[in-house]
């Protein structure tokens, strides 16, 4: 892709594996506060209870505080484990504080940074929390790669409003025409960063949609070497 000079990265299912950090820290946070019931089952009804809860907070139809609470709660109520709402705050609070402890990244990531570092200006926009999503980067060891990172706490909006990309392209001092979005959500990641005229490339990671004239996909981080 010919006059790119900035690439935007998502971080969470995009760089850092959410789904398996998020299942170990709450085998951690399961066992510390003695939740006896199957992780596994739980694990199986919160996963999309938490992209539920994910899209109404990115919808402004949620608040932070309903999130952490509400996806908890919902997931509980699913298995029918009785838990009292002291003890999902606690689980919630130990939730986002041992998250960062977790720091599992797609293979490739390392690689593919190093590849292209010395090529580009490389930026993170995401929607998660600003104290969250600096934690899991520096405990990964991520954030060395990246000069500008952008979250949707920061900007007042969430991807895919069109705010959060043109503040993203103010800071980092970049335009649509040198800048590509890299992502794995088809409506936050990519048709965000398509609707303002930045090119886009879709992290298709478990190969389960079809491709498309409107952006480039790839299934692993290391194709982005074919574009970039």
């Amino acid at each position: 892709m010919i006059n790119i000079e900035h690439v935007f990265f998502d971080l969470d299912h995009t760089l850092w594996d959410f789904e398996k950090n998020s299942d170990l820290t709450f085998e951690k946070v399961f066992k510390k506060q003695q939740i006896n019931t199957d992780l596994n089952a739980f694990l199986e009804v919160y996963r999309p209870i938490n992209l539920e809860y994910w899209r109404l907070f990115r919808d402004e139809k949620v608040s932070k505080k309903e999130l952490r609470y509400g996806r908890l709660k919902k997931a509980f109520d699913s298995i029918n484990y009785t838990i009292s709402d002291d003890l999902i705050d606690t689980i919630a609070i130990e939730y986002i504080e041992y998250l960062s402890d977790f720091n599992h990244l797609f293979e490739g990531t390392f690689e593919i940074l190093d590849y292209l570092k010395d090529k580009y200006q490389l930026h993170i926009i995401t929607n998660g929390f600003e104290e969250v999503q600096h934690k899991k980067m520096k405990s990964s060891k991520l954030l060395p790669y990246f000069d500008a990172i952008i979250t949707s706490e920061s900007v007042g909006v969430k991807k895919p409003n069109p705010k959060v990309f043109h503040h993203a392209l103010k800071v980092a001092n970049a335009n649509q025409e040198n800048s590509i979005m890299i992502g794995d959500s088809l409506e936050a990641d990519i048709f965000g960063a398509i609707n303002i005229g930045m090119p886009a490339i879709y992290c298709n990671f478990n190969n389960d949609v079809k491709a498309s004239d409107s952006y480039t996909s790839i299934t692993s981080l290391l194709e982005l070497k074919q574009y970039l």
